[in-house]
């Protein structure tokens, strides 16, 4: 395997919308209140991408000292575990990537204030404390919080805040969108990998709660994503916020998917998970330019 083949497999490419898509509806929801301004957006979007990079790096570090990505495992490659990236190379090209984010990041520090300081700090050390330290996030339960929180609130409201220099309520309700379908990622991954996550003590959420309740959970946050942009239209947005629910008959699709699937078959509703984010996202965000 190329070393690039080997860095975009370490990447995740797949999982980058989850990154993306907030920023993308948080510079909307800036554009319908007048308040757009390009390069904090773009160091936006750069620094969330950075993040979720760093997070996925710093996962594929920990998660091999702990023993949890094994050859029992179904879901992607993963290059530390298999030799394919050193953990010592790993380490270094981390730092090297936490540090430029934080770097970068002080721009919007500089334009915005020190809340974006608080924001950004909190967002790098839940990059390491998701799978690292003494008490790992995603080896507790509350992984799905976490990640409601930072690819929800956070990246949609951060957004928001380095353009508007201000919040509201209604920024923090569209943000919601994007952050269940962020957590329905994440459960079908976890889904996946109940029966090798227990082996090694990592209780994640599914882990806990077993694949039925899951994926209830699946359909229940599905449902909560849909009701958003209906809600914001009700306080007053276009009414081409609406424009979300062309998407339905993908997500009930993946819905049944999700429950006549197991194993290695749900790679495919992840995969179909990321699609529903990304298209929901951007038909939100396209729908509140117009006016």
């Amino acid at each position: 395997m190329g070393s690039l083949q080997a860095w975009m497999l370490a990447i995740r490419p797949k999982t980058l919308p989850a990154g993306a898509v907030p920023v993308i509806l948080g510079s909307a929801l800036a554009a319908h209140d007048l308040q757009f301004s390009l390069l904090p957006a773009l160091v936006a979007l750069v620094c969330a991408l950075g993040i979720q990079v760093a997070t996925n790096f710093i996962n594929e570090i920990y998660d091999f000292r702990k023993g949890a990505d094994t050859s029992e495992r179904l879901g992607p490659t993963r290059t530390v575990a298999s030799g394919i990236i050193s953990e010592k190379t790993m380490v270094r090209v981390s730092i090297t990537l936490v540090a430029a984010v934080f770097l970068l990041g002080l721009y919007l520090v500089f334009t915005a204030g020190w809340p974006i300081l608080l924001i950004g700090l909190l967002s790098l050390l839940f990059a390491w404390a998701y799978t690292g330290g003494p008490y790992p996030i995603a080896y507790s339960g509350l992984g799905d919080i976490f990640v409601f929180i930072f690819f929800g609130l956070v990246a949609v409201g951060g957004t928001y805040y380095v353009q508007a220099h201000s919040l509201n309520m209604s920024v923090l309700y569209a943000a919601a969108a994007p952050g269940f379908f962020s957590v329905n990622i994440l459960l079908v991954n976890n889904i996946r990998d109940i029966d090798t996550d227990r082996k090694v003590g990592k209780m994640t959420l599914p882990a806990r709660i077993g694949a039925e309740r899951a994926r209830r959970l699946y359909v229940i946050l599905t449902v909560a994503a849909y009701l958003v942009p209906p809600v914001l239209w009700l306080k007053g947005y276009p009414v081409w916020v609406l424009l979300t629910l062309i998407t339905l008959p993908l997500a009930i699709k993946t819905v049944r998917e999700l429950y006549s699937s197991d194993g290695r078959q749900l790679n495919n509703i992840l995969a179909g998970t990321g699609k529903l984010l990304t298209l929901h996202g951007l038909l939100f965000s396209a729908g509140l330019l117009f006016h």
